[in-house]
């Protein structure tokens, strides 16, 4: 018969063996982390500060937004310099402008200035939605992401062993009508951004083509370490991307942008969630995709910045109840292993990026 003092040392036990398996949400600031996919195009020192506070380092990644290779140069100025100052917080991802397409030298400038861009500290390479959504070349024809023009720097990229970060499509909600979104976050963006908005759009590629321009190329390239931004567009159905993920071992995905498609998911089925999430627990980074252009309120941005790490740090590690402004319902936090925790919030940033290697 168990007396009073072995039920509370089993109970005790219990408690201790769930303290050491999980972590809380009052956990956040104290476990290092990293943010996989930031913007940072600006001198000043916002995010810097608030990522301090919450225990986070970043990749500052430049974005070819189709004005051009001096822009794409600008920001990646903006990228070196952050480094330079805060070497311990940042990584950079450089990108490259298909604005001189035509120009029979485009692939050997593309990878002179890539090469530059790797002696000076970058650690990979983001390719973006323009390619294959907005760039035509002299004839009128888009652009796609498996042209064989692209191959040699693909090809070298692989033999470099440089990531490349790929937004490639949009999500899947980008081709419904914006009453039939699935998540208030992709309403919002496609009602500011029409131009991206492809159901104004039925002469352009279709979600379907988008995709599978992609999966051609990783195809081509067996070999690439290749990072799909925004859960590879795939974000409406973890059953789609764990496809992708079985038939591409060498691509890993970024969940930037697409917590709220997370959250849907969970509304209807959170056990096939969390299945996902440990099943994949190694291809999966953790990602906001928040900016800072020196624009915004300093105190508003640091403190939307936190409000986001830290919600999304609660859904990973609490089985809360919980409510976002990304989505319409209640949901169900993850209560994820702290090792699978640790695998998305920092060491699949470092062994597939390479990230603040010694």
């Amino acid at each position: 018969m168990k007396t009073l003092g072995t039920v509370w040392l089993l109970l005790l036990t219990v408690s201790a063996a769930e303290d050491n398996e999980f972590y809380t949400l009052e956990d956040f600031a104290r476990i290092e982390k990293i943010d996989v996919h930031t913007h940072v195009w600006t001198d000043r020192d916002t995010f810097v500060e608030q990522a301090k506070k919450d225990n986070f380092r970043m990749l500052n990644i430049a974005v070819d937004l189709s004005k051009g290779q001096a822009f794409v140069e600008q920001q990646f100025a903006y990228c070196r310099d952050q480094k330079r100052r805060y070497p311990k917080a940042f990584e950079m991802a450089t990108a490259f402008s298909i604005a001189d397409w035509d120009n029979p030298n485009f692939v050997e400038n593309t990878i002179a200035w890539l090469d530059r861009c790797f002696d000076q500290g970058a650690i990979a390479v983001k390719v973006w939605k323009n390619v294959g959504m907005v760039f035509r070349d002299k004839n009128g024809e888009l652009v796609m992401v498996d042209d064989p023009r692209l191959d040699p720097i693909f090809d070298h990229l692989t033999q470099k062993g440089i990531p490349l970060i790929g937004h490639l499509g949009e999500p899947k909600n980008c081709w419904l009508p914006l009453e039939e979104m699935t998540v208030n976050n992709d309403r919002d963006y496609f009602g500011e951004h029409p131009e991206y908005h492809m159901y104004r759009h039925p002469e352009l590629p279709s979600y379907e083509e988008q995709v599978a321009a992609r999966d051609r190329m990783l195809a081509k390239h067996p070999d690439l370490i290749f990072m799909g931004a925004h859960m590879g567009s795939l974000e409406w159905n973890v059953d789609e991307l764990a496809k992708r993920l079985d038939r591409f071992p060498n691509m890993s995905v970024d969940l930037a942008a697409r917590m709220g498609q997370v959250f849907y998911q969970t509304i209807h089925d959170r056990e096939k969630v969390r299945d996902f999430f440990i099943k994949y627990q190694d291809r999966i980074l953790y990602a906001t995709d928040k900016s800072d252009t020196g624009e915004d309120d300093p105190d508003a941005l640091q403190k939307e910045i936190h409000d986001r790490w830290l919600q999304d740090w609660r859904f990973f590690v609490t089985d809360d109840p919980m409510t976002s402004e990304r989505v319409s319902g209640n949901f169900i936090g993850l209560r994820l292993p702290k090792a699978v925790v640790d695998k998305i919030f920092r060491q699949n940033a470092e062994s597939w990026l390479g990230m603040f290697a010694i």
